[in-house]
């Protein structure tokens, strides 16, 4: 039966059997720990240059199953793409069109799908970002309080000012910097799903005197400076390479002299911001972030300058969104049943290798996360932030 078998393949010792759809099993190495299930017969050819964005579509489509842990499944699909495939160091820098209608149906397509899906793995704030592990041992629900603390005490935010919170999702950063710092909030999203709940619960914890959330793009925001503050986290993802520059004079035309500006989202591995190889980047892209475009923190970093802020603070919390990741793609695992009531099997197929992919993503340093604080300096060049970072860590 091994002369089946693509020759590329006999050779491999990988963990991993495959079982074609007549019943016939190969390992190609030791103790497998995932078999792929091949549903149809065209995909034995493919085996041969195994990419990760054909290996996912296929999965998505219910051409392959797959069986073992997620994780693991990430783990030696990688091995096997990387043994048989270089790396696409030729890929371009993705470049689509990012006017408000397109921008709102990309959101829209990612972010409306349910409510009650989300909620399955999230965190009971449903923060969909990067959680920050002070220890690296807290629970989610622990990690994505101290997120929201560590964003506003990095704002330096206190009570009476006014936040800015682009991209402000469910609403629980909003409701946190208005609970625990006491700062009045205005919040936008693109997603009609998202701010319906997220009013729902600003009315519950009865903060509706300090935190008002709309449904707005950023390019409409105000540009009189009227916001202390502005936070923007997990948004600028969305906003494509083409539109950094108008997306950073957005930021700065809403904040007033001597205010302060976070950025915090995912980073590119490559400067000029193409994606990482092998179709990793093309599947999310097709799948699950449509329209998605990663910047290099270089390229971020040189809009934020141009747009005229100072930069006075970045961090990299790489392996905090790879843990995070870890937590929603075991949290969605343990909720299959749930998940397949709520979604299409599409959808919860593309979600499962979403998470479990992208942890395994940042783990490996495919990509990045970064928190950029800057501030819109007063004419004269001063401004009023401490002359160190103890203010963040010791309150």
């Amino acid at each position: 039966m091994l002369a089946q078998l693509p020759p590329a393949l006999q050779n491999l010792q990988l963990p991993l059997r495959l079982r074609l759809w007549d019943g016939h099993e190969f390992n190609l190495g030791p103790a497998p720990s995932v078999t792929i299930v091949v549903k149809d017969p065209t995909m034995v050819s493919q085996f041969t240059h195994p990419s990760l964005d054909a290996l996912g579509a296929a999965f998505v489509e219910g051409k392959l199953e797959l069986e073992g842990s997620i994780s693991e499944v990430i783990r030696v699909c990688d091995e096997l793409s990387s043994a048989l495939l270089d790396e696409d160091d030729d890929a371009q820098p993705v470049r689509a069109v990012h006017d408000k209608e397109t921008d709102a149906k990309a959101i829209s397509y990612h972010y409306d799908l349910s409510n009650a899906f989300y909620q399955l793995w999230l965190d009971s704030d449903m923060a969909y970002s990067c959680a920050y592990f002070e220890t690296g041992s807290e629970t989610l629900e622990q990690a994505q309080q101290a997120k929201f603390r560590h964003l506003c005490r990095k704002l330096r935010l206190q009570p009476g000012e006014y936040l800015l919170d682009v991209g402000c999702g469910w609403g629980g950063l909003a409701r946190y910097a208005a609970r625990e710092f006491g700062a009045k909030v205005f919040g936008i999203t693109l997603s009609k799903e998202q701010l319906e709940l997220a009013r729902e619960r600003v009315k519950a914890e009865g903060l509706e005197d300090q935190v008002e959330l709309q449904l707005l793009d950023y390019r409409d925001l105000p540009q009189d400076g009227r916001f202390d503050k502005v936070v923007s986290v997990g948004m600028f993802e969305h906003v494509g390479h083409a539109n950094l520059a108008e997306y950073c004079k957005v930021l700065f035309g809403a904040v007033k002299e001597g205010g302060l500006v976070m950025n915090h989202g995912i980073t590119a591995k490559h400067t000029d911001g193409r994606p990482v190889g092998r179709g990793a980047g093309d599947f999310i892209e097709k799948y699950v972030f449509p329209n998605g475009e990663l910047p290099h923190l270089a390229m971020i970093s040189a809009q934020i300058s141009e747009a005229g802020l100072e930069i006075v603070d970045v961090e990299s919390l790489r392996l905090h969104y790879a843990r995070t990741l870890d937590h929603w793609s075991e949290r969605l695992e343990d909720n299959l049943e749930a998940a397949g009531k709520l979604v299409p099997d599409q959808a919860l197929r593309i979600w499962r290798l979403y998470l479990a992919g992208c942890a395994y993503a940042f783990a490996r340093g495919w990509i990045n996360l970064h928190q950029i604080l800057a501030v819109k300096a007063h004419p004269d060049g001063s401004h009023e932030l401490p002359w160190t970072r103890d203010d963040i860590y010791h309150p």
